[in-house]
């Protein structure tokens, strides 16, 4: 070598090792410029100087880029290589690798080793092995890939900015639009990463971070075990927006059905409207149908609608046909003039067939069927109606033991308290026009029952050095086009009035109370006093037997009548509580703070004497008479002979914090020395744990039913229970346990118990539960659910059926 190309070669070395500097120090604080010189290649392609990093490059076809790295950089016209930590910002994104090529001219970039791509509208976040890119275009294809939206990417960390992230992974994935993606050998999920719950595998997934991912001939895996092969499947990637698909299978087992399977689809109809409709098969006695309509066609309607039914094979020997229709309807809207319409309308095509299939027990025991429909316009006092309602009460299991009560087109019309001008008098009115049918096995109106009731009422309210007066006196004069023969006698086309005359005067002494100076357990205590009396008097009720009844207006009788009762309270409040200092729970919610007093317990005793034992001629002796002095007064019908003392009525309430609250109504009947109801609730909730009781006793007057010469129970000993642990959403175990219990016949008449396990992105849960209504259902079933974030749930354990 001679010292000419010695020269030529050393200088060449030197250039390089000057240019790699100058990037260097410009990347950390500011030294002297002295230390930086720009030097030219001498041969071959002249190298510009180096630019002060990071620089903005633009160009006529694209919008401002922004280049920087922590290493070496060379440009090649407009061509520039970045070496070591290189980030290019361009719209809302920002590209990352170890190395990448730039080109200005077409936008395109070439970017090697632990690429990242974050930004967008949904806060995309894709990592990959290398990628080929073009900013404009905002299409390119990566390799390796693991991508998230949802997410945003800070200097140290990663902040989820919605609740519902979605995550998917490909061998290689093709970008081919601002917000679409295709995924070639890969999956998606909503769990975390590295290692999620569940994925769904496939070789082709279509990507669209405003709508949803398809996805083809997927396998959904649990924990990496194949588990379901699905020919097609969609994910969610936004919470926004419904579509129409099929909803994941359910599957379950039960001792009485068998084998449940079954599959529902989804219909997002328009923005307003959605429906869904499905079916289950049961491998022992048929299938069932189910159908919602769900709809809100303005800003002040809604409407919905749900439909069960099942075709059943039959149980038993002979087969016995359990089948039928639940059907309910419920719709509101608002029209013109403030007129507002509500139709809450029911059907149950028998008792038996809600004993056999519905899933809650509650409902299942529930033998009545209400619906009504009406308009109602409310305007300065007044209140207007138009409605229609049908009324179905189901006395047994027996087909056709039941009574129905519809009331056609009717008219009501009322009023609050009004002032007489210039006068301490108040007056009010209410009335109905209408008519109504009545059918049970006994007895049937022929046709519609035409009735026409007015009742105007004037009162003056007295005050007296805290003594409290209030008279009332009040007409009713009551129409009907037709009457019976006494007691479930024959209907005559005769029309009835009935004419009352009716008197209250109420009296309340001023409250009794005293506060306690010193506190307990950090709150004063204040326990007050309240007694009260009432004189009523009902007079001019005539044929009180030939009245039809259809509802509460039907059951005014003649009564001379007392009532004394006394109110107990205890309040508490806080002394010296600071609420300025803000407390939180473990979930990071601001627990309430107040320095004002509550109520800790109340205790109300309530009795009538009678001073017409007998109510003007209207009980009947060994029947349950149910009149109005006794519906508005006790819970039970008590009158089955003539009487001077109703029961004793005790009303405790309880609300000794958040935690826990409690409630004990106690009828004791004087006259016969016993218990007559009691209904005992308690409910408790700290943090996780949660309990709570019921405990209902009847004593039920002796009476042999037309229509059912079988005597009944003439008691009625049921207690419930449920306790537990968790929540639906927590991470974690989660367990409760519920029971109803029959202690008259010394039986579980219900019992069910849940356990779930929630992880980031999915849970699992799973119920055994029993049913023992009488001959008519004794079934033990086995359920089951595995449900997807962002999903769906599979199986067929519904949400609302959990016990906690």
């Amino acid at each position: 070598m001679n010292i000419r190309n010695a020269r030529v070669i050393t200088v060449r070395f030197v250039c390089h090792l000057v240019l790699a500097c100058a990037v260097l120090i410009i990347q950390l604080p500011a030294q002297t410029s002295a230390s930086v010189a720009p030097t030219t290649q001498q041969s071959g392609t002249v190298q510009s100087p180096a630019p002060n990093w990071p620089f903005p490059l633009t160009s006529e076809k694209t919008t401002e880029v922004t280049i920087s790295s922590k290493g070496t950089q060379e440009k090649d016209g407009n061509i520039y290589k970045l070496h070591e930590a290189v980030e290019i910002d361009f719209r809302d994104y920002t590209l990352r690798a170890d190395e990448i090529t730039y080109n200005q001219d077409t936008g395109d970039a070439v970017a090697i080793g632990h690429v990242t791509l974050d930004g967008g509208t949904n806060d995309e976040h894709i990592e990959a092995s290398r990628a080929e890119y073009n900013i404009r275009t905002q299409q390119g294809k990566f390799e390796n890939v693991l991508a998230k939206s949802g997410v945003g990417i800070g200097a140290r960390n990663a902040t989820l900015t919605t609740t519902e992230p979605f995550t998917f992974t490909g061998k290689s994935v093709e970008k081919t639009g601002a917000q679409k993606y295709v995924v070639h050998h890969g999956s998606v999920t909503s769990c975390a990463l590295p290692k999620p719950k569940w994925t769904l595998d496939a070789e082709r997934i279509d990507v669209d971070l405003s709508d949803s991912a398809r996805i083809y001939n997927t396998t959904f895996r649990i924990d990496g075990v194949p588990v379901l092969y699905l020919p097609y499947a969609t994910h969610p990637t936004t919470n926004l927006g419904r579509h129409t698909g099929f909803l994941v299978p359910t599957f379950g087992q039960s001792s009485r059905k068998g084998t449940i399977i079954g599959d529902s689809i989804y219909f997002a109809i328009n923005r307003s409207v959605d429906a869904t409709a499905g079916a289950e098969y049961f491998s022992t006695r048929g299938w069932s149908q189910h159908g919602e309509l769900r709809a809100r066609p303005s800003r002040y309607s809604d409407i919905n609608f749900d439909y069960f039914g099942v075709v059943d094979r039959g149980i038993g020997s002979p087969k016995v046909d359990q089948g039928g229709q639940d059907i309910k309807l419920d719709a509101e809207t608002l029209i013109p003039h403030d007129i507002r319409g509500v139709a809450d309308i029911n059907y149950l095509s028998s008792f038996v067939f809600r004993l056999a299939f519905t899933e809650s027990f509650n409902q299942a025991v529930n033998s009545e069927v209400k619906s009504q429909t009406f308009v109602s316009k409310n305007f300065d006092g007044y209140s207007l109606n138009a409605y229609a309602a049908r009324y179905q009460n189901f006395q047994s299991a027996t087909t056709g033991d039941l009574i129905t009560i519809f009331h056609v087109p009717s008219f009501d019309f009322a009023s609050v308290d009004r002032e007489f001008t210039g006068t301490p008098f108040y007056w009010s009115v209410n009335g109905q026009i209408g008519g109504a049918t009545r059918s049970q096995p006994t007895v049937e109106t022929d046709g519609i029952v035409g009735r026409y009731d007015v009742n105007p009422r004037t009162s003056v309210p007295l005050f007296f050095r805290g003594w409290t007066f209030r008279p009332e006196l009040g007409l009713r004069d009551t129409y009907y086009s037709e009457r019976q023969t006494g007691v479930n006698g024959s209907i005559l086309d005769d029309g009835l009035n009935r004419r009352a005359i009716e008197g209250d005067f109420e009296m309340r002494p001023p409250t009794l109370e005293r506060i306690f100076d010193k506190p307990v357990f950090g709150e004063k205590l204040k326990h007050t006093v309240e007694p009260r009396m009432i004189y009523r008097v009902v007079d001019g009720v005539s044929g009180f037997q030939n009245v039809i009844r259809f509802d509460a207006r039907d059951i005014l009788s003649d009564t001379n009548e007392v009532e004394y009762a006394v109110i107990q309270r205890l309040f508490v409040k806080p002394v010296n509580k600071d609420c300025s200092k803000k407390e939180f729970d473990q979930d990071g919610v601001e627990k309430p703070c107040s320095d004002a007093s509550r109520e800790l317990l109340s205790w109300e005793l309530a009795q009538r004497y009678y001073f017409d034992p007998d109510f003007g001629g209207a009980i009947i002796n060994g029947k349950r008479n149910v009149l109005t002095t006794s519906l508005d007064f006790a819970g039970i019908s008590f009158l089955t002979e003539p009487r001077r003392f109703s029961p004793i009525v005790s009303k405790v309430r309880l609300s000794a914090s958040e935690h826990i609250e409690g409630s004990w109504e106690l009828d004791y009947d004087t006259v016969n020395s016993r218990i007559n109801a009691s209904t005992l609730f308690v409910d408790y909730k700290f943090g996780q744990v949660f309990f709570g009781g019921s405990h209902a006793f009847l004593r039920a007057p002796g009476e042999i039913l037309v229509s059912n010469p079988t005597p009944g129970p003439d008691r009625f000993n049921q207690f419930r229970f449920l306790g537990g642990y968790g929540g639906p959403n927590k991470v974690g175990w989660s367990t409760a346990a519920g029971i109803g219990f029959d202690s008259n016949f010394n039986f579980l008449q219900y019992g069910s118990l849940q356990a779930t396990h929630n992880w980031d992105c999915c849970g699992i849960s799973a119920e055994y539960r029993r049913y023992a209504l009488g001959n008519v259902r004794n079934e033990n079933q086995f359920r089951f659910a595995f449900s997807l974030a962002n999903v769906g749930l599979f199986g067929n354990m519904k949400r609302q059926e959990r016990l906690y």
